[in-house]
């Protein structure tokens, strides 16, 4: 698909109306907890109703990673806050286009920067799968982007591509 290309499907049609919110200083344990029980993979961070971050699953795995106790970090220390949003009225072709170039899955989407909703990678798959060959392509550059060299992993000591890994080089299975 040419950039120029509209669909007709605007953002506001396909975004997540409902979405779960929480304070900035909030613990990652709290956090966690509300993820797992209102099964979601994501919470924006909201301060007086101003967007403040958004924390992911993978955001919470980095804690993790850093052996960090879930109790005594809050949520903005992890999040990430340099955010990408989009707004209601956007073409869903801009909102893929958008993904692609931030890297991120997740477009909190605003009007006067207040949350109105969240527009998800998986929403806009399931109502125009053919945009996944656009989604996909700028996430396979950026894993190009992360290849270091070829050589012998430092975990299992295989011979592949490797990443750099909290500064450890390892292949694509111990990378995950």
């Amino acid at each position: 698909m040419k950039s120029g290309i509209k669909l007709g499907i605007m953002v506001g049609d396909v975004m997540a109306r409902s979405f779960i919110s929480v304070r900035p200083d909030i613990s990652v344990l709290s956090a966690v907890d509300l993820m797992v029980k209102k099964r979601v993979g994501s919470l924006i961070l909201q301060d007086r109703g101003i967007l403040k971050g958004i924390l992911t699953e993978k955001d919470v795995m980095w804690a993790l990673s850093k052996k960090r106790d879930l109790k005594d970090v809050v949520v903005e220390d992890i999040c990430t806050r340099k955010i990408t949003t989009i707004r209601p009225s956007a073409d869903i072709h801009d909102a893929v286009r958008t993904m692609r170039r931030s890297k991120f899955r997740r477009l909190p989407v605003v009007i006067k920067k207040k949350v109105i909703g969240i527009l998800t990678l998986k929403d806009v798959l399931r109502i125009q799968p053919e945009l996944f060959e656009i989604a996909k392509e700028g996430y396979e550059r950026k894993e190009v982007g992360n290849v270091i060299k070829e050589g012998i992993c430092d975990k299992c000591e295989k011979f592949d591509l490797l990443y750099s890994v909290d500064d450890r080089l390892v292949c694509r299975d111990c990378r995950d």
